[in-house]
């Protein structure tokens, strides 16, 4: 009988193990590389956890998707232009890249800077909504490369009391988290930006400062409910404990329409209006004490073929002389119009190519007109 010797033994087993081995390497390399294991952060449920164990899985789940963006212009002075910079914050809603964030953080940028995490990528705008002081940019990343997308929630049945939680760059200070509660709801939000009041506006006294705004407003899910865009400032310009958010739902109608198109499609009367004040209508002795006045008519525009008939204004030594006063609108689609922000709001649901009534002051008498509604053009936008 043949005798194997333990020196013998341990280089069979050494031999066995090197061909098992290669022979596992030559397999791996014929199917391809294996994936690298991805660690999901999960969320549970708020009911259940613990304040605090709710706050850390929340930033940890979500805070890789709220992006840093810094916006380089230039911006005209007294000495001539000179270069600018700003920050802001937004949420990565898709895996292409797409970032929703407001407006007002990317208006009048040259170049774009986001930071996904440690890393930095050129941002190029998609399009944008300046009346809801939106807007939608992109980044391209190596591929590979894995985004983290914030989860869009709704702000419907929210509840004053309610927890949320606001991520974003305040100050440039990289993904902060602050914390608090719904302290209102359906606040109208006029931003500077904003040609008009957006209305719904959440209210929070999550801490919010410059530098958050385009960031997330969250639920205890980790769902976004809101757009962090503006704050009731102090002399120093810090929080109070009083920020708005845009309500998510608008934001989650529009982002669709701003990828394809590059803008939000809005109805348009075709007129440029005015608003009406006291020393008009007393020196018109108009019947009437609040409308809007047709400062001047586009000859493209539904208003020109209904006829609406513009008021007379000339430039004079002085200013700007009202000589005629033309057609004042009181209601458009059976809604009163008392200011530009009335204005907007009876077309909001409306569509181009639609035909509204609007009601008319003529010559002391009231009259409705049908307008068919056209596109807003791009310098109206």
């Amino acid at each position: 009988m043949y005798r194997v010797s333990a020196k013998q033994l341990v280089f069979v087993a050494l031999f066995s193990a090197l061909v098992a081995a290669a022979i596992v390497a030559c397999a791996q390399r014929a199917i391809g590389p294996s994936p690298v294991p991805v660690e999901l952060t999960a969320i549970a449920d708020p009911t259940v956890a613990t304040d605090e164990q709710n706050n850390i899985e929340i930033y940890r789940a979500v805070s890789p998707g709220v992006v840093n963006i810094t916006n380089r212009g230039v911006q005209e002075s007294f000495w001539g232009p000179t270069p600018s910079e700003g920050t802001g914050s937004g949420s990565i809603v898709d895996e292409r890249g797409y970032i929703l964030t407001n407006y007002h953080v990317i208006q009048g940028a040259t170049q774009l800077e986001v930071q996904v995490e440690n890393d930095k990528f050129p941002g190029t705008v998609v399009g944008t909504d300046r009346d809801d002081d939106l807007a939608v940019i992109k980044v391209d990343v190596p591929r590979g490369h894995r985004l983290t997308v914030v989860k869009l929630g709704s702000s419907q049945g929210l509840d004053v009391g309610q927890k949320v939680l606001a991520i974003g760059n305040p100050f440039g200070l990289q993904r902060t988290l602050t914390t608090g509660i719904i302290s209102g709801l359906e606040r109208p939000l006029r931003d500077p930006v904003a040609r008009r009041t957006i209305n719904g506006a959440i209210q929070t006294d999550a801490a919010i400062n410059p530098g958050n705004s385009g960031g997330p407003l969250l639920n205890a899910r980790g769902e976004m409910i809101g757009i962090n865009t503006a704050i009731q400032p102090n002399a120093g310009g810090g929080s109070i404990g009083i920020g708005f958010a845009v309500p998510v739902d608008l934001a989650k109608r529009i982002i669709p329409e701003i990828i394809s198109k590059g803008y939000v499609s809005r109805p348009w009367l075709g007129i440029s209006p005015a608003p009406l004040n006291r020393n008009i209508v007393r020196a018109f002795n108009l019947p009437v004490q609040e409308g809007i006045i047709v400062a001047d008519v586009s000859r493209s525009g539904g208003a020109a073929a209904a006829g609406l008939r513009p008021a007379v204004i000339r430039e004079t030594f002085y200013g700007v002389s009202l000589q005629q006063l033309g057609d004042v609108i009181v209601a458009v689609g059976g809604k009163k119009v008392a200011s530009l922000d009335d204005l907007q709001t009876a077309l909001q649901d409306k569509k181009p190519g639609e035909t509204v009534d609007v009601e008319i002051l003529r010559q002391g008498n009231r009259i409705i007109v049908p307008v068919r509604l056209s596109e807003r053009p791009q310098d109206q936008r």
